[in-house]
């Protein structure tokens, strides 16, 4: 406990009040003007009622008015009477003038301290406000310089009337390995996203990788789907005619407007992944598979097992690379038998890109995400690049709900509008069933809903 100021103290002692010196003093009397402090050892009189007599004791109960009160006239005023205390404010502090006295205002500390304290307190605001602004110009700042660095269009820029249309929007998701090794551009993840604005209605629909097309367009030359990118980008150095390449390919064989293409570098996508605390996944059926060790087999030619069990699993970002892409079978590596082929397959494998895809953009949306993706930008600036304005992007996300139970999951196969076939040099491709192009555009309408 602090030493006790009396000087801290607005209401102070005051000094006896009486009318003979002899008389003990027992009680305590108010309105005193006496600044002095009295010796400890005089007792204190307490306040006595008009007329009261001093020994008197002071009734229990204010004094009733008399019957016949209303009918007495007011008696002038004569002044103070002995035994009664001096005009002014009954609620007035010991220590201080009357109201409306001439007398100096004696300086408190009160007005002070608040005074003081209102300043430290704006002070603290303001400063509190610079700094929130200068956080929030920060990043504004950060973010239009990542929406100018993944995108071939001014970040606030819209060909989507910001998704405020009625017609669908597709969006081309493209994934490859990346690196400098031979086939890093190989789109081997090839996935139309389909968004109706109004109802947020949302199909993906995978185009399989080794889909036999022929290009560039009237040609007369043929290649597998996934290395149009490569091969119309130059091995990536030109992003825009790449995309808008595979892109026109994709609409001429699902009948789809696909106007807009996001290219994924999965190394990149692996940090994303881990940036944002890893994705939950639910592993529909168990298999194994082989797995490079090194996307360059120059750098590491060697295999690891990999192992997914039916059921929820958390992974992180090389442990979902490694569920979207895994297709060799353990038979390729020697490691012993796999116990579910049908996931190896590029169909399954396009269906687990799917699953992977919907689960990082449900952690996306998450709030507790969002402290997080300050650090995912960074990652995704060197992973994703796209002809969708950063406006157009975030609108096509928050759109997309993958969680409605109506949406479509399409998957070109062999088990559906295309069959197995080879090659002159007996490389295996896929093929229209029936080399029957005109199949596909319709299959894909039909199921858009379920």
């Amino acid at each position: 406990m602090p030493e006790y100021n009396q000087n801290d103290d607005a209401f102070k002692p005051i000094q006896p009040h009486s009318q003979n010196p002899q008389e003990p003093q027992k009680k305590l009397v108010l309105g005193s003007f006496q600044d002095d402090e009295p010796p400890r050892s005089t007792p204190r009189q307490s306040y006595r009622y008009p007329g009261q007599q001093a020994g008197q004791d002071a009734p229990r109960y204010p004094p009733q008015p008399h019957a016949d009160y209303a009918s007495r006239q007011p008696q002038p005023y004569q002044g103070p009477q002995p035994g009664m205390q001096p005009p002014g404010n009954f609620y007035q502090q010991p220590g201080q003038f009357p109201r409306n006295s001439a007398a100096p205002r004696r300086p408190g500390r009160r007005r002070g301290r608040t005074r003081r304290g209102c300043a430290i307190g704006c002070l603290s605001v303001l400063l509190l406000l610079v700094i929130l602004g200068c956080f929030l110009v920060n990043i504004v700042q950060r973010t239009l310089a990542f929406g100018t660095a993944i995108s071939t269009e001014p970040p606030l820029s819209t060909q989507t009337s910001y998704m405020g249309t009625t017609d669908r929007t597709n969006l081309l998701v493209l994934g490859y390995g990346g690196g400098a090794h031979d086939g890093s551009y190989l789109t081997d993840s090839i996935v139309a996203i389909s968004v109706q604005p109004q109802s947020h209605h949302t199909s993906l629909v995978s185009v399989p990788r080794d889909l036999w097309v022929q290009y560039p367009p009237n040609s007369g030359n043929y290649t597998k789907i996934n290395s149009i990118y490569e091969l119309a980008s130059s091995n990536n150095k030109n992003v825009s005619l790449g995309g808008g390449a595979i892109a026109q390919k994709v609409s001429l064989i699902t009948g789809m407007n696909v106007k807009y293409w996001l290219t994924i570098d999965f190394t990149g996508f692996k940090q994303v992944i881990d940036s944002i605390g890893g994705i939950d996944v639910y592993v529909p059926d168990s298999f194994n598979a082989c797995y490079p060790k090194n996307d360059d087999a120059e750098v590491d030619a060697s295999w690891i097992k990999v192992q997914f069990n039916k059921g929820m699993q958390h992974m992180n970002g090389a442990t979902a690379i490694e569920y979207a892409r895994a297709r060799e079978p353990l038979e390729v590596c020697g490691m012993g038998t796999s116990e579910n082929l049908a996931e190896l397959t590029d169909f399954g494998r396009s269906a687990r890109q799917q699953i992977i895809m919907k689960a990082v953009l449900s952690k996306v949306k998450e709030s507790s995400t969002w402290p997080h993706m300050y650090d995912a930008m960074s990652a995704l600036q060197k992973t994703i690049h796209t002809n969708m304005s950063l406006a157009d992007l975030a609108s096509f996300a928050l759109k997309m709900d993958l969680n409605d139970p109506k949406s479509a999951r399409i998957g070109l196969s062999n088990q559906n509008v295309l069959e197995d076939s080879q090659t002159s040099g007996g490389e295996y491709i896929l093929a229209p069933a029936n080399n029957d192009w005109g199949a596909i555009p319709p299959y894909i309408q039909q199921h858009l809903y379920k």
